[in-house]
Order: structure tokens, then C-alpha cells, then sequence
């Protein structure tokens, strides 16, 4: 796994060394000549407030046991996926070729535009919906991010529930906009949803 805190390496082609790989086959293709442009920040855990196992991984690959927990069985039918995963201790897992579209944003839409799968990569955060996030996650972030935007016309960073008000709700009020705004001392203008 991506040590916490770890170097993150060089590309190859969409798979960023220094994360962990765990290819998702929920995956497609973007529309030709599609450019990403933005990023959204999700958060997950599961079971709900359950931290440290491979349950999120295993959603993702589509190898869940879904008689495992209550909880699961209404993931069955699921087939999701995001680019990647910043665990709790800011390990980084990367599920899906930044090239290619993942299934995270659903029915979405950012400015005039629907679709964020088009157009985005998706950063899942383990975490609870409008719970806290760790020190190591944000510092996640901090090398993450610069890294996609300096490969990618990255113009925006915003939450699933800014591009899907109203169904979704995560990452929540847990999660410091600000903060991380301040580690990456990106403009204002990139963060659209930014409190204050």
C-alpha cells in the first residue's frame, strides 16, 4: 500500500505511481476529446462509521460479500468505482486509469454542465458522511491534487453534494474546505463552494 505521507512517483498513462492499484472494472470511456477539468471529493465507509477494512475495495472491484453485514445487501446490483481512495492514515489506493471514467458522480451536474463522469476524477475519502477527516487525509490531498492538476486542465474542486444538492451529501460539514484550500494555496476561484 501507498505509505502515508509517501512520494507519489511518475505516470503511467493514467495510473499514478505510489498509489496502490486495485483496477475497477466499473470503468468506461470518456467522450472523445473530453478534457478533465474538475475534481470531486467524495467520502465512504463500510459498514457506515466503520474504518480500516476491504470493504471499500471490494465494492469497487465488485468481489463484496454482500451477505457479510446488513448494510451490504442493498449494494448488491452496485457497480461503482472511483480514481481513488485516501484511507483514514492517507494511504492512497488508485481504482481506475485517470483517462478513463469512473462511476462515482451519478447523476450530476457542475455549472451548465451534467454528467461530472464526463469530466471529472473522483477522490473518495474514508470517512463518515459530515464526519471529521484525518490530518493525514488533507496532507493526502496537498500531494494529490498538484499532481493531477499539473497533468490535467483541472479548473474547479468541488463535493458530490455541490454537484448532486439534494441527493447527496458528502464529503459534509465535517470536511474543512478551507483548510484544504490553505495547504494547496490554490485561488479561490478553483474552489467555487468555498465557505466564508
Amino acid at each position: 500500500m501507498a505509505e502515508p505521507g509517501g512520494c507519489l512517483g511518475a505516470w503511467s498513462g493514467g495510473w499514478l505511481d505510489g498509489a496502490l492499484h486495485r483496477a475497477s472494472p466499473n470503468v468506461d470511456e470518456r467522450p472523445v476529446g473530453e478534457q478533465i477539468s474538475l475534481i470531486v471529493l467524495h467520502s465512504i465507509s463500510l459498514p457506515p462509521g466503520m474504518f480500516g477494512g476491504d470493504e471499500i475495495e471490494r465494492l469497487f472491484t465488485n468481489t463484496l460479500d454482500c451477505d457479510a453485514h446488513p448494510y451490504f445487501d442493498q449494494l448488491r446490483s452496485l457497480r461503482v468505482s472511483a480514481h481513488f481512495l485516501i484511507r483514514r492514515d492517507g494511504a492512497l489506493l488508485q481504482f481506475v486509469d485517470c483517462e478513463r471514467r469512473a462511476r462515482h458522480a451519478g447523476v450530476s451536474r457542475f455549472g451548465e454542465r451534467e454528467a461530472c463522469n464526463d469530466f471529472s476524477i473522483g477522490i473518495e475519502l474514508e470517512g463518515l458522511e459530515g464526519g471529521l477527516f484525518e490530518a493525514a487525509q488533507y496532507a493526502a490531498l496537498a500531494m494529490l491534487l498538484p499532481r493531477l492538476a499539473a497533468r490535467y486542465p483541472v479548473a474547479a474542486v468541488a463535493g458530490h453534494e455541490h454537484i448532486a444538492p439534494g441527493r447527496k451529501r458528502d464529503p459534509g460539514p465535517g470536511f474543512d474546505w478551507l483548510r484544504l484550500q490553505a495547504l494547496l494555496g490554490w485561488p479561490r476561484e478553483r474552489f467555487p463552494f468555498l465557505p466564508g
